[in-house]
């Protein structure tokens, strides 16, 4: 126990502030790849995550839109090279990517993911996975209050459903957040780890890996 106790102790801690649209595929990219990074350096660091708000569209419709549409009209004929793209990118990281069902505004996923922060960290973490891979590769709409909710009872934040029923819950809270972490940069995803080694984009494991020891050094 003794030597549990010693080891732990001489761990360096590493706190990640992520900036991140739950609708931009390159965040959850960049997410799978952080976790692999942390994964293979757990023996030499603690780690604390911290899920910061962003939105790409703050316009996009709540009642949601077909995602190859929006596309479509957002991007023009690059959409389709997008989409394969992004295919061969996800499968990288073992998932296959799917542009089936709705996007739409994100206001209540980041109103959740800012709630689940209050019951964990490792909570928020997890929440902020559930959500990834249910609208990327299982074409759930991150708007729809029924996925964000069983998103929330898979990684067991309670009180989600009273929580989100009131559309005013979370909200100063997220948008204080989007002036003070989103408002001085122009894209996601954006790590900050701590508060001196500053990435964006979808980062492969190793430069995460040697952003853990410069910013321990």
């Amino acid at each position: 126990m003794t030597e549990t106790t010693s080891a732990n102790s001489e761990k360096k801690l590493v706190r990640i502030d992520i900036s991140s649209d739950t609708v931009c595929p390159w965040c959850f990219v960049g997410k799978k790849n952080l976790d692999k990074a942390m994964a293979a350096s757990k023996d030499k660091y603690n780690f604390e995550t911290k899920w910061h708000p962003y939105q790409l569209d703050p316009n996009a419709p709540k009642e949601g839109i077909d995602k190859r549409e929006y596309y479509r009209r957002k991007f023009g004929s690059q959409s389709e090279k997008m989409e394969a793209r992004m295919s061969e990118v996800f499968r990288t990281v073992g998932l296959e990517y799917s542009l089936s069902g709705l996007t739409g505004n994100t206001m209540d996923s980041h109103r959740l993911i800012y709630y689940s922060g209050q019951q964990g960290l490792d909570k928020q973490h997890d929440l902020a996975e559930e959500l990834g891979r249910g609208y990327f590769t299982q074409g759930k709409y991150i708007g729809d209050h029924k996925f964000l909710l069983e998103s929330a009872a898979k990684v067991g934040i309670e009180g989600a459903e009273e929580f989100l029923k009131d559309p005013n819950n979370g909200l100063k809270e997220v948008e204080d957040e989007l002036r003070t972490y989103s408002g001085n940069i122009t894209g996601v995803p954006y790590y900050v780890i701590n508060g001196n080694q500053k990435l964006s984009g979808g980062q492969p494991p190793e430069v995460f890996l040697r952003a853990f020891q410069v910013a321990t050094s």
